[in-house]
Parts: C-alpha cells; structure tokens; sequence
C-alpha cells in the first residue's frame, strides 16, 4: 500500500495520525517499529471506548519489549485493526499502511497541535539523537 507522507503528522511519542473525512487513523511510526524490533503481539481497546488524550489505549510486544501506546488524542475509538492482532508482524512490514492500530472519531483537533509533519518528525529524530551523543 503506497501511503502519502505529507498527510502523515507524527508525535514526539512516536504515533501517527492520519485524518481522512472527520476519522484519524492511528498507528506507531517506523522509529518505533524500528526501536521495537519484531512485533509479536497487539492488544487494542474495544470499539466505542473513549479515551482523553495521553491514555494508555492498548499494549504492543516485541522481542525486545512491552510498550504501552498512547492515544494522542481525546476521542472515541470507532474502528480496530484486527489484523494486527492476528499478524502483528504487518505492523513490522508496512506500519504506515495496513498496519494502522486504530481509528477514532469525534476527537479534538487541538489536541494533536504539537503534532508534526513526517519531515518535520523525522528532523526531531536526528535532534534527539545528537542531544544523546
């Protein structure tokens, strides 16, 4: 699945989000698929939950570890990637495209304001990695 980067706005915690007509679409970013190695295991939130910004909305496993995901927005989850608990590894092999997590509605918008664009994200991650050195 080609995937169009420039609607891609990505967080400092490494999700990303994609609106399309009033849904975002939410998954982990290719850094974090990256940190996290080899995924092995998903748990996601039932669809209807709502959730505020900064909850903790489900679990993803690695080879390496166990990481809590964030939802970076206030909203309610409307839709689950139900593959990726059946093949997590998709997230691995195409995170941006069929390996979405979830997808919310009825979000505030202002909440993902300090989100960046993939350029902008990417940027950041050098940043970050030249303050580590």
């Amino acid at each position: 699945m080609t995937v169009d980067m420039s609607n891609i706005l990505c967080t400092k915690s490494h999700e990303y989000l994609v609106e399309k007509d009033d849904i975002l679409t939410i998954g982990i970013t290719d850094f974090a698929v990256e940190q996290l190695g080899d995924i092995v295991f998903v748990e996601l939130p039932e669809v209807g939950a709502a959730f505020e910004k900064g909850e903790v909305f489900g679990t993803i496993e690695s080879v390496k570890a166990a990481s809590e995901l964030y939802l970076p927005v206030s909203g309610k989850i409307v839709e689950i990637n139900e593959n990726t608990q059946l093949k997590p590894e998709i997230i691995n092999e195409d995170c941006f495209g069929e390996g979405w997590l979830v997808k919310v509605a009825e979000y505030n918008s202002e909440d993902y304001i300090e989100a960046m664009h993939y350029d902008q994200y990417k940027d950041f991650l050098e940043l970050e990695e030249e303050e580590e050195e």
